[in-house]
């Protein structure tokens, strides 16, 4: 763990703690407070006529859990589920939602400082929910405005296919 970090993570104030995970070649980090809990990929109940990057939904202890997956909302390519993907369960303004991504790797203590903002690139790269970038020990590391990203409109058909398989 770099100086920065350890510092950081000693002295807790103007840091936040996030969760790091991959999606294809890049680092993604997220505020550990939306995270739930961690699990493995398992089967999906689908949902007829839902977009691509909602896989379907779990049912987890009575709870109706939509589940995404990040690498096609994206675009990201071709998805490959293997022994490493997991599903992230976040708590997005009282919503459960489930976030499938490649891997998880750490939680890390970032300084606010450290948070650079997203280089602008117009209409062809969406940064609204992108808080920034941070380099941690020589990695890049995306930093995603989780709850932004999750409320958004596009993301808005969550609730009605959730409601959709609940009913």
């Amino acid at each position: 763990m770099s100086e920065e970090l350890q510092e950081s993570a000693a002295t807790g104030g103007d840091s936040r703690e996030y969760l790091t995970f991959t999606l294809g070649s890049e680092e993604y980090g997220i505020d550990i407070l939306n995270v739930q809990k961690i699990r493995g990929y398992d089967a999906v109940t689908k949902i007829a006529n839902s977009p691509a990057f909602i896989k379907g939904v779990i049912n987890m202890r009575g709870i109706i859990v939509p589940i995404i997956d990040m690498r096609i909302k994206f675009n990201l390519g071709d998805v490959e589920y293997n022994q490493f993907t997991v599903v992230i369960i976040l708590n997005i303004s009282g919503r459960v939602i489930g976030m499938v991504v490649d891997g998880v790797s750490d939680v890390i203590a970032v300084k606010d400082e450290l948070v650079r903002p997203a280089p602008e690139f117009g209409a062809v790269l969406d940064t609204e929910y992108i808080n920034g970038l941070a380099t941690i020990d020589e990695r890049m590391v995306i930093m995603v405005d989780i709850e932004k990203l999750m409320s958004s409109g596009d993301m808005g058909l969550v609730d009605h296919y959730a409601a959709g398989a609940a009913g």
